[in-house]
């Protein structure tokens, strides 16, 4: 799973979720937010989850890594 946030053109941030194999199909989800907070937020639960699950942190730019 690929998490990033993006801010856009009103001044709102949307988190994109990219799922799926690499080289295979994969789907795209996007949630917007109001504010940053809000979007880190829903990012960090996102990432927690599946740190929960297994996966391992691969990559991360302008955060510091779990706990």
């Amino acid at each position: 799973m690929q998490l990033m946030l993006q801010p856009d053109l009103l001044g709102g941030w949307t988190l994109v979720r990219e799922t799926g194999q690499i080289g295979g199909r994969s789907t795209v989800r996007r949630e917007v937010f109001l504010d940053h907070d809000g979007a880190l937020k829903a990012l960090e639960q996102a990432r927690d989850q599946q740190l929960k699950r297994g996966f391992q942190l691969m990559f991360s730019q302008g955060a510091e890594a779990p706990r």
